[in-house]
C-alpha cells in the first residue's frame, strides 16, 4: 500500500459543526496543526497513518547496524510496524465481527485503524474527529483505496455521535479518551452499541498507587493538551454505563520498546523522557480494556 501526499486541493471538504465547548475548540485547533513527522513519516511506511504508540519486542535484526546507510528508514520502518501491531491487538479483542456489522473509531485521527478494521473484517467502519484536517485525509485515503463505501471519518463530537441507538456491533477509543469526561463517553458508547455489542480502548492511565499523577504524567498533560485519567475512573465510568469489562490488559512492558526505540530516532518530540520514566517508575500505565454492553 502506497500513498499519495495530500494537498488542500486535493482534499474533500467536511461539514465542520461548531465545537460543543470552548476546550473542544481549542482541542481541534491542536489537531488541525498537527503535522508531526512522527506520525506523518511512519504512517509514508505503508499509507496507514495511525496517532497512537506501538507494541511488541524490536526486532534488532531488522535495523540491521546504526551506523549503516539506511539505518533511520528501517528504524522508521519498525516504529510503524509496533504501532500497527497495537491495532491488531486491539482488533483481536472486538471479538467476532461480520461484513454485514458497523464498528465505530471514536477519535479515528487520520483513519489508520478503520482502514485496518475493514481489511480484517470487510465491515463498514465509521470515524469520528473534532479536526476537519484529519477527517479530510481519512475520508482521501478510503477513496485511494477504494473503500469510501466502507470506510468514513466525519467531524464530530464523540460525546454526541449520529449513530442510531444500538447502530454498532463493536467501537473503540484508541488513545483518543483522555480528551473526554469518562462518564458522558462511556454513555454515548453505550447507547450506539447494539446489546452484547465489544467496546474497547487502549490509553495511558495514571496508576492510583502513586496518590496523584506524578510530573512525568503533568508532562504528557501539558504537550497533547489533555487530562489523562486514572486507571479507576475508566473502570468506575463503565460500571455505571452498562460496560462490563472482560479484560483489563496491562501493556505498559509491552510499549517500552517502542519509546526506547522512538528516543534513539531522528523524530523525538521531547516527551519520549516522560513516557519512558512514568511506565519505569509505576506512576502510568498503558492500558487496554474490553467490555460488553449489556
Amino acid at each position: 500500500m502506497t500513498s499519495t501526499p495530500l494537498t488542500n486541493a486535493q482534499a474533500p471538504s467536511v461539514f465542520v459543526p461548531g465545537p460543543a465547548s470552548p476546550y473542544q475548540g481549542e482541542i481541534a485547533r491542536y489537531w488541525d496543526q498537527e503535522a508531526r513527522p512522527v506520525n506523518l513519516r511512519l504512517g509514508d511506511v505503508d499509507g496507514l497513518y495511525h496517532h497512537h504508540y506501538g507494541i511488541g519486542e524490536v526486532d534488532r535484526a531488522a535495523l540491521g547496524s546504526p551506523g549503516d546507510s539506511e539505518y533511520e528508514k528501517r528504524l522508521i520502518a519498525e516504529l510503524h510496524r509496533l504501532e500497527s501491531a497495537q491495532t491488531q491487538v486491539l482488533l483481536d479483542h472486538l471479538g467476532p465481527i461480520g461484513r454485514a456489522d458497523t464498528l465505530v473509531d471514536a477519535g479515528c485521527g487520520r483513519g489508520g485503524s478503520m482502514v485496518m478494521a475493514h481489511q480484517r473484517f470487510g465491515c463498514k467502519v465509521e470515524g469520528v474527529t473534532l479536526s476537519a484536517k484529519q477527517a479530510d485525509f481519512a475520508l482521501r485515503r478510503a477513496r485511494e483505496l477504494g473503500i469510501e463505501d466502507h470506510v468514513r471519518a466525519r467531524v464530530c463530537n464523540m460525546l454526541d455521535m449520529p449513530f442510531e441507538t444500538g447502530l454498532a456491533a463493536g467501537s473503540w477509543n484508541n488513545e483518543s479518551s483522555m480528551y473526554v469526561d469518562l462518564h458522558d463517553l462511556f454513555a454515548e458508547h453505550s447507547r450506539i452499541l447494539a446489546p452484547g455489542g465489544r467496546y474497547v480502548t487502549i490509553t495511558g492511565c495514571w496508576n492510583p498507587r502513586h496518590g496523584q499523577p506524578s510530573k512525568w504524567v503533568s508532562q504528557i498533560n501539558a504537550h497533547f493538551e489533555c487530562n489523562i485519567h486514572s486507571r479507576r475512573e475508566y473502570l468506575r465510568a463503565m460500571a455505571d454505563n452498562r460496560l462490563v469489562p472482560g479484560a483489563v490488559v496491562d501493556l505498559t512492558a509491552a510499549t517500552l520498546p517502542y519509546w526506547e526505540l522512538r528516543a534513539t530516532s531522528s523524530l523525538v518530540t521531547g516527551i519520549e523522557e516522560a513516557f519512558i520514566n512514568s511506565y519505569k517508575d509505576g506512576s502510568f500505565q498503558y492500558l487496554l480494556i474490553a467490555a460488553d454492553r449489556v
